[in-house]
């Protein structure tokens, strides 16, 4: 299935890069984000790269679009609270969903269905409707909690997807290990990259 409209969303974990990494890759591409983000998922942007954003919603896709230097037709952001966004409803569902840093407290409210904002309600529809949801825990060690609710998870076809990088490519900087996570989440959505150098490929 090829992605032409990508919900991404992040939540309070550490990781914003990967974020960021992932949303510029896309837009290259002239994929559509619907964006939504949780307020520690905003704090943790600001701390972690050179971005800050509004709380509001259209100061937030404009200064994203200026970030990335793409048109604000590219990026739509809705708020955590928005149940009128097209997120919210499988009548008009994204091709796939990416959760991009995924706290444990977001996974177990997916895990669950309790759709306690629209982050939760969004990855809820995307998995009624059978698209592609793409998870990115960011925790460490994992409890047994944390598991079963993975392996739940799992079991109904979403993708855990650990933030885990690898060397064996030759590590120059801290972006090479982030574009080889980047790249292990598009080729899960198959979307063709060469972010990162392949196992086996001089």
């Amino acid at each position: 299935m090829s992605i032409k409209t990508l919900t991404l969303a992040m939540t309070g974990a550490s990781g914003a890069p990967y974020t960021l990494g992932l949303m510029k890759y896309c837009l290259g591409m002239d994929i559509h984000i619907q964006f939504l983000t949780s307020q520690p998922g905003q704090i943790v942007l600001g701390v972690e790269t050179d971005l800050k954003l509004s709380g509001n919603p259209q100061k937030m896709s404009a200064r994203l679009a200026e970030y990335f230097g793409v048109d604000t037709s590219l990026i739509s952001v809705y708020a955590k609270d928005q149940w009128t966004a097209p997120v919210a409803s499988g009548s008009s569902v994204a091709d796939a969903m990416v959760v991009c840093p995924c706290t444990m407290g977001s996974l177990a409210s997916i895990a669950t269905g309790t759709s306690e904002n629209l982050i939760h309600r969004a990855a809820d529809v995307i998995i009624k409707e059978r698209r592609p949801l793409i998870l990115v825990p960011r925790e460490t060690p994992f409890s047994s909690i944390h598991l079963e609710n993975m392996l739940k998870l799992s079991n109904l076809g979403v993708t855990i997807l650990p933030p885990n990088p690898g060397f064996y490519q030759g590590v120059n900087s801290v972006n090479d290990l982030v574009d080889f996570v980047v790249a292990r989440i598009l080729d899960q959505l198959h979307i063709d990259n060469q972010l990162s150098p392949r196992w086996g490929n001089d």
